[in-house]
């Protein structure tokens, strides 16, 4: 029973998870999860039972719905939102839905639908938000939440966000479920906490869980992503599971420890910078540590490493390491020189340098060997590293996707292209002089 306006009171059926979440005052509320969990059409049901309860009290504005990726109302939430406010008789007698709005019928408020990924900026210049529900919010940046939670700044306004977990470094994740807060209501639906899950989902529930094991838990468990469809090295990554190479992975003393770069830039924008750090013992590849930042500048790289005892690493790096930087012309290799360490570039590889790094991973992947805590980062990015595909799906080779995760897996797979060449390399023995013994 919802408390609507003066003595005014009706029915509303919505999953007993999400009582508490729509109960008393939040700034923000949520749900994340597997499929079926009947999240969505939840919040969206309860965005018109609030737009109702503003209209009732007097206020107008409106409820702006967003997605990260959007170009037109065929990708927004609002046919779930026509389909929340039909299943609803008292719902539906209150609203004015055409083709292409809906609004309540004293048109007091309405919602509008918004990409967020090109339209961040437009979303700061309206007015009079009472309610902004993101939903698939998942890929949505760090700096568009930055950007846009000062923007829904009416009095007891509110921000709702629903989405489908996939990454733990997701700046969605990290907002609204790693540093959570006492003013958030948000709570994990799963399909079994759907109590009318249908019976068409459940046949394919149960044929992902026969067929598809590695992707179960995150489709209908709300688990995160740890290998994509068509990753890369999916089969090697589980292989070394299977084979017990992720585990414990101690340092060699005795040995070269190398550091394998993939170099970032700095500022907001920059790509990541990315660091390996390995050893080659016989037929081993140890994989020690790694590490990631974006937008910092070459000295906490190297602090990092001094930090963590790699001080006397080789740094291997990209053949972009040799180029100077255009303000300061100094280049990556000539400034960790003078850090004190020692540089080797790898030359460019020419046309077809990122599969060919792919090619020579996939073939020394038998022999990796992971410390399983500090590199469990990398192994997300190598497990989400994947081919970039065209909008209609085809096959077509492409290279793979330039994303979050390719500064980490291009770094490892320059691990390869160096080992390759440390292989190879002859050793020279030094020349001496014949010396004539009297």
């Amino acid at each position: 029973m919802l408390d609507r306006a003066g003595t005014e009171t009706q029915s509303i059926e919505i999953p007993d998870k999400l009582v508490p979440v729509f109960t008393g005052k939040a700034r923000y509320r949520g749900a994340y999860g597997g499929r079926g969990s009947a999240k969505t059409r939840t919040f969206a049901k309860m965005s018109a039972v609030f737009a109702v309860k503003l209209a009732q009290a007097g206020k107008s504005g409106i409820i702006l719905c967003g997605r990260e990726f959007m170009n037109s109302l065929d990708e927004s939430s609002m046919a779930e939102i026509k389909a929340a406010i039909s299943s609803e008789p008292w719902l539906a007698d209150r609203f004015d839905i055409g083709e292409k709005y809906i609004r309540t019928k004293d048109k007091l408020i309405e919602y509008k639908f918004q990409g967020l990924r090109t339209n961040i900026d437009s979303i700061k210049s309206k007015s009079q938000i009472h309610i902004l529900w993101v939903d698939e919010a998942e890929p949505v940046s760090d700096t568009a939440w930055q950007k846009i939670t000062p923007t829904v700044r009416e009095h007891g306004s509110e921000i709702w966000v629903t989405w489908n977990p996939e990454r733990k470094n997701s700046a969605t994740h990290i907002r609204f479920r790693r540093d959570k807060t006492d003013d958030m209501k948000i709570v994990e639906m799963n399909f079994n906490d759907n109590p009318w899950f249908p019976e068409v989902l459940e046949l394919e529930r149960q044929s992902d869980m026969l067929k598809r094991p590695e992707q179960y838990a995150h489709v209908w468990g709300g688990d995160f992503k740890t290998v994509v469809e068509g990753a890369y090295y999916s089969a090697q990554l589980n292989k070394a599971k299977e084979d017990g190479r992720i585990g414990f992975v101690p340092v060699d003393p005795l040995m070269t420890i190398r550091a394998v770069w993939d170099i970032g830039g700095t500022g907001a924008k920059a790509d990541a910078t990315a660091i390996w750090m390995v050893q080659y013992i016989g037929l081993e590849v140890r994989v020690l540590d790694y590490y990631e930042a974006v937008g910092q500048p070459l000295s906490t790289h190297v602090q990092w490493l001094r930090d963590n005892g790699y001080e006397k690493a080789l740094c291997v790096l990209p053949h972009d390491g040799s180029t100077n930087d255009k303000v300061h012309s100094v280049s990556f290799e000539s400034a960790l020189e003078s850090a004190g360490f020692e540089v080797k570039v790898i030359p460019n590889q020419g046309t077809g340098a990122a599969m060919q790094r792919v090619t020579a991973t996939r073939l020394l992947f038998p022999a990796f060997w992971f410390n399983k805590e500090t590199t469990e980062p990398g192994r997300d990015a190598l497990a989400w590293y994947h081919e970039k595909k065209p909008a209609d799906g085809r096959d077509i080779g492409l290279g793979p996707e330039h994303d979050w995760a390719s500064h980490g897996s291009d770094a490892f797979g320059l691990i390869a292209i160096d080992h390759g060449a440390h292989e190879t390399t002859t050793v020279k023995l030094p020349a001496f002089k014949r010396r004539s013994v009297l």
